[in-house]
């Protein structure tokens, strides 16, 4: 999959195209980019999602914005699984909150993706003060010369998917809803950075994950980490100990002893064990930790 970023020049060729956020890439979105592809290979062009980068929500209502499902590493990832050819990549910044819906036709989908056929859902808006809608991309498809489609809402178990479905279902602890709304187990990657070593002071090192957006869960959980094993996951602001500003995933692999530093680690959460809380000292916070790692212990014990 190709991955495009910054000004468009004119397009040299067609594309068949697909927008949004792609939050989650759930399974109503993988319907959707499914169809965009078998499209592209009917017609012989690329087939092209164009998404953002921070989502317009964030860059509108910043902290009290939705929580981010999934990181733009793993976002990508997943929209290349589903086999999209080319994603563009659009900075959400002033300037581009500010273009018309007439411009954002003409200068990015026509002239810069060279959109043949586009498919998108009927509440779909976009363009400054959300003044385009489906009606504005009709009348443009009837006179720039490109086919437009509806995506009809996808629904699971009689159930419409949605991100804010997967938010609720994860804000929960139930990750069993959660995976059947997804068509996956949930998780999160990212690169391991330095800590404070505390962990390691207390009897249980962790590998840590810095969150530059507010994740969807919040708490301690039962963990399995890719390629890496079994162990339990902090997610929150260390509110014991060293406090930090934005979201950390702190992870302690059981039966692991060596650097993670600079590796790319993908958590995946399988049962949550209590709320993030705020202890008296560091004493009780060890004894937290180690009936934590208990607990997670006894659930691979029932769980093989």
């Amino acid at each position: 999959m190709v991955v495009s970023h910054g000004s468009l020049r004119s397009a040299r060729s067609r594309t068949t195209l697909t927008i949004g956020n792609f939050d989650g890439v759930h399974r109503g979105h993988r319907a959707l980019i499914e169809r965009v592809v078998a499209k592209g290979r009917e017609l012989g062009v690329t087939s092209c999602v164009l998404t953002f980068e921070p989502h317009p929500r964030e860059f509108f209502a910043g902290d009290a914005a939705p929580a981010r499902l999934t990181r733009l590493h793993d976002k990508l990832e997943l929209l290349a699984a589903a086999g999209a050819e080319r994603v563009h990549l659009i900075h959400f910044n002033a300037r581009f909150a500010a273009m018309s819906a007439a411009r954002f036709i003409s200068d990015v989908l026509v002239h810069g993706l060279g959109v043949q056929w586009l498919l998108v859902g009927r509440d779909f808006r976009f363009g400054a003060k959300r003044q385009g809608d489906f009606g504005t991309l009709d009348s443009a498809a009837r006179r720039d010369g490109f086919s437009l489609e509806a995506m009809p809402d996808v629904s699971h178990d009689g159930e419409r998917v949605s991100s804010s479905a997967v938010r609720a279902a994860l804000a929960a602890g139930d990750f069993a809803h959660a995976e059947r709304l997804l068509g996956r187990p949930y998780s999160i990657s990212g690169k391991v950075g330095p800590g404070a070593r505390l962990g390691r002071e207390l009897g249980f090192p962790t590998a840590n994950i810095a969150l530059a957006q507010r994740p969807p869960l919040s708490g301690i959980y039962v963990v399995e980490v890719e390629g890496r094993g079994r162990g339990v996951a902090s997610v929150g602001r260390r509110p014991t100990v060293n406090p930090v500003a934005k979201p950390l995933l702190e992870v302690h692999l059981f039966d692991w002893d060596g650097e993670l530093y600079g590796e790319r680690l993908r958590v995946r959460f399988l049962r949550k064990l209590r709320d993030e809380a705020k202890f008296d000292d560091l004493a009780a916070l060890r004894r937290a930790i180690a009936q934590d790692a208990e607990q997670a212990r006894q659930y691979f014990a029932r769980h093989g």
